[in-house]
């Protein structure tokens, strides 16, 4: 299944028969935006409301601190998510620009392929974080555990491993149809 360009939210190939894939495509990048959009309203609405009822009330939320705090890993890795489905992520690029296309492709394949790999690195020691914040039973605020807040960071890097996985074949596809 060919991977949507979300710079152009369309398909590198103009083959109807991948429509049904775009369109799930396209939604499933709606979402992630919405998310984005939906928790940094959220956060900036929760810091305003903070500020105000402090200064104003000398009173405020007790569990919005925390909550901000904890809407901040999520929008970090969930604008990251979103970052590196658009290519606007940071990266240190000082070969590929001055390489021919084909060479530049095999390039990126390699690099996309070892930013696949630390993804997965990551993910596993996320994974083995949220099992000790799981085993300690910590609660963040009211009855939420602190696993649970912290679940999107597994999940993030589960989603940007698979994204560059499919990257670098898609890279090495180009790679090898490309004519000299």
């Amino acid at each position: 299944m060919p991977i949507i360009d979300p710079n152009t939210q369309k398909l590198p190939l103009s083959d109807s028969s991948f429509s049904v894939a775009h369109k799930i495509q396209l939604w499933l990048y709606r979402i992630e935006d919405g998310i984005l959009v939906g928790l940094l309203l959220l956060m900036i609405l929760l810091a305003v409301a903070q500020i105000i009822l402090r200064n104003f009330l000398g009173a405020g939320i007790i569990w919005a601190d925390i909550l901000v705090r904890i809407l901040v890993l999520w929008v970090g890795l969930v604008g990251a998510m979103a970052a590196g489905r658009k290519g606007d992520h940071i990266k240190i690029d000082l070969i590929s620009k001055y390489l021919k296309t084909k060479l530049s492709r095999i390039v990126t394949a390699i690099t996309d392929f070892f930013t696949a790999v630390v993804c997965l690195i990551v993910l596993f020691y996320s994974i083995k974080f949220i099992r000790f914040e799981y085993i300690d039973g910590i609660l963040a605020f009211g009855r939420i555990p602190v696993w649970f807040c912290q679940a999107i960071i597994p999940f993030t890097f589960l989603v940007m491993s698979l994204r560059y996985f499919v990257k670098t074949i898609q890279n090495l596809q180009a790679y090898f149809n490309q004519k000299a």
